[in-house]
C-alpha cells in the first residue's frame, strides 16, 4: 500500500519526538483537526527539528509554543452577510472575503471595525457601504384645526372672555353672499317672514299687535302657512260689535269680541291652532287691561304672555313694526340646529336657548338681528333639515363646514368645473399640403365647455402646413354622425397612402 508524503513526513516528525513525552491519549478526530493538519504540514513544508522549542501533546493541534503559556484567545465573532461583490473596496475597509458560491463576506463585528477604523484614522465609518434606507415621506402639513367658541381666564386679573370660533367671520360672510344672490337667496322668510307680515296700511300700536300674533302663530308652523293665516285674519276677523268705526280685520277690539270658534276656523291651517286659539284670547285680555292696550315694551312683558317665549320675544322687540330695539338673538329650530353642526358650541347646546346664552357670549351685538335672518334663509334653501344641499353651500366647497357631505362637496365641485350645456361649434381648419394642394375640412360637434371659456363659433383657423394642422387641439369625442366621421377621416388616409 502506497503510504503519502504528507503521512511520512508526520510519522517521521513523531519518531524523533524525546520518549519523556506525555502519553498519547486517544482523542475524538474532528473537521477542524483534519483541516489544520492539512493547513500546516503541506509539500513545501520542512521537517520540525527539536530545537523549535515546542512541546507535544496527545494530538497535533496540542503543540503549543513554550514562549506562549497563556491558552489561545478566543476567535472574533464574525457576521457572515451575503452582498454583491463591489469592483473595488478602499484598502481601509476590514473585510475578509472568500470566494464562495453565494459570493459571501465575512465581516468583522462592529466594535473591531471601530476600533480598527481609529487607528488608520477613518473616524467612525462602516467598514462597508450599507444601502442607505428609503426615505420618510414627508408628513402632510396639517390643517388648520377649527375650534369652537371657548371660554378663557386671564391669570392675572381673573376676568373671563369667551373666544369666537375659528373663521366665524368668513364663515359669516359667505353665507351673507349666499342669501343676497346665491343659493340661499328668496327664501321663504324674506317675503312671508313674521317681521313682513303686518298690514303697513294700519296704525303704528296695529302693525306691533299684527308682529305678536305673527310670531304667536309661527311656532311649529311654515312660513307660507303663516302668512295665509295672518292674511285671513286680517281680511276676515270680524268687527266688534258695539265699537264705533270697528271695521273687520286683525285689531286688538275685534281679538277681544271675536268667538273662539271663529277664531279657531280662521287659523286652523297652522300647527297646534286649538291651544294658540286659547292663547291669543288670554294675550289680548292682558294686553288690554296690563298694557294699555298695546305690547309690553321689554322682553320680560312679553314673555310673561301665555305663548310667548324668550325667541318670540326677542324677534317682537327687534323687528321693524315692533319696537325695533335689539335685545337678543332671536334662535329657532333653523340658527339651533345650524350653528351646532358648523361646531361653534361645544358641547352640542341642547336647546335654542342654550344657543342663545352660548352666541351672545362672543358674536358682536350688532349682528344679532341680521343672524336669525341669515340662518332661516339658509335652512329653507341650502342647509335643509333633510337633504341638506353641500353641493351648492360655499362653506362646504370651501371646507368650513364640518358637518358637510363629502359625496356631495365632490359633486358639486366637478359640477362647477365645466358647464352643464352643449353648444353647437363649427371650426373650419385649411389644411396645405404643398402650395396648391389646399384641404379644407369642415365639422360640426356638441360639447361641453367651461362657464369661463369664451366659445368662438364658426372660427376659420388657418395652418401653415399639415403638421400645424395635425397640431391643433382637438375638442372631447362627442355624438357625431356617420357621415361626418367618415368625411373627416377619408383626406387624412388618402394623405398616408
Amino acid at each position: 500500500m502506497r503510504t503519502s508524503r504528507v503521512a511520512k513526513e508526520t510519522s517521521r516528525f513523531f519518531d524523533d519526538a524525546p520518549s519523556a513525552a506525555a502519553p498519547l491519549l486517544l482523542r475524538r478526530s474532528t473537521r477542524s483537526t483534519t483541516n489544520l493538519a492539512a493547513g500546516l504540514y503541506t509539500a513545501n513544508t520542512e521537517p520540525a527539528t527539536a530545537d523549535d522549542d515546542i512541546t507535544f501533546g496527545s494530538d497535533i493541534e496540542d503543540a503549543i509554543k513554550s514562549s506562549s503559556p497563556s491558552p489561545p484567545a478566543a476567535r472574533k465573532r464574525t457576521a457572515t452577510v451575503v452582498k454583491r461583490a463591489r469592483a473595488s473596496l478602499p484598502a481601509a475597509k476590514a473585510i475578509k472575503k472568500q470566494k464562495l458560491d453565494a459570493e459571501t463576506v465575512k465581516i468583522k463585528t462592529e466594535e473591531t471595525l471601530y476600533r480598527e477604523s481609529d487607528e488608520s484614522g477613518s473616524g467612525s465609518e462602516s467598514a462597508f457601504e450599507e444601502e442607505s434606507p428609503a426615505a420618510k415621506p414627508k408628513p402632510k402639513p396639517k390643517s388648520r384645526q377649527r375650534k369652537p367658541a371657548r371660554k378663557t381666564v386671564d391669570a392675572a386679573t381673573g376676568a373671563a372672555t369667551v373666544q369666537p370660533p375659528t373663521d366665524w367671520e368668513e364663515m359669516y360672510a359667505l353665507v351673507k353672499a349666499m342669501r343676497v344672490s346665491g343659493p340661499a337667496a328668496h327664501a321663504a322668510v324674506d317675503t312671508m317672514g313674521c317681521e313682513r307680515l303686518a298690514n303697513p296700511a294700519a296704525s303704528a300700536r296695529d302693525r306691533r299687535f299684527h308682529t305678536l300674533v305673527a310670531l304667536m302663530l309661527s311656532s311649529q308652523t311654515k312660513d307660507t302657512v303663516n302668512a295665509e293665516a295672518m292674511a285671513r285674519l286680517q281680511a276676515e276677523l270680524p268687527a266688534a260689535p258695539g265699537v264705533p268705526g270697528a271695521v273687520p280685520g286683525l285689531t286688538l277690539d275685534n281679538m277681544l269680541a271675536v268667538d273662539p270658534v271663529v277664531l279657531n276656523e280662521l287659523i286652523g291651517k297652522v300647527g297646534f291652532h286649538n291651544n294658540k286659539t286659547k292663547y291669543l284670547k288670554q294675550a289680548a285680555v292682558i294686553l288690554r287691561d296690563q298694557h294699555g292696550s298695546d305690547i309690553p315694551p321689554t322682553v320680560e312683558g312679553l314673555m310673561s304672555l301665555p305663548g310667548v317665549g324668550p325667541k318670540m320675544a326677542h324677534l317682537c322687540m327687534g323687528a321693524e313694526h315692533g319696537w325695533d330695539t335689539v335685545t337678543g338673538i332671536g334662535v329657532d329650530v333653523h340658527v339651533h340646529r345650524i350653528t351646532n353642526l358648523w361646531g361653534w358650541q361645544d358641547p352640542v347646546t341642547k336647546t335654542p336657548e342654550a344657543t342663545r346664552l352660548a352666541l351672545e357670549a362672543w358674536l358682536p351685538r350688532d349682528r344679532w338681528k341680521e343672524l336669525n335672518w341669515l340662518l332661516v334663509g339658509l335652512g329653507q334653501k341650502v342647509c335643509l333639515p333633510v337633504g341638506r344641499r353641500c353641493g351648492d353651500c360655499q362653506l362646504g366647497l370651501r371646507g368650513l363646514c364640518r358637518a358637510a357631505d363629502r359625496k356631495k362637496v365632490l359633486e358639486g365641485r366637478r359640477r362647477r368645473g365645466t358647464e352643464a350645456v352643449k353648444v353647437e361649434v363649427k371650426v373650419e381648419v385649411k389644411t396645405m399640403a404643398g402650395d396648391d394642394d389646399t384641404a379644407v375640412v369642415a365639422k360640426t360637434e356638441e360639447r361641453v365647455v367651461k362657464k369661463e371659456e369664451d366659445v368662438a363659433i364658426n372660427e376659420s383657423v388657418p395652418a401653415a402646413n399639415e403638421d400645424d394642422a395635425l397640431a391643433q387641439p382637438r375638442p372631447p369625442p362627442t355624438k357625431i354622425k356617420t357621415e361626418e366621421r367618415q368625411a373627416r377621416r377619408g383626406p387624412a388616409r388618402a394623405r398616408k397612402r
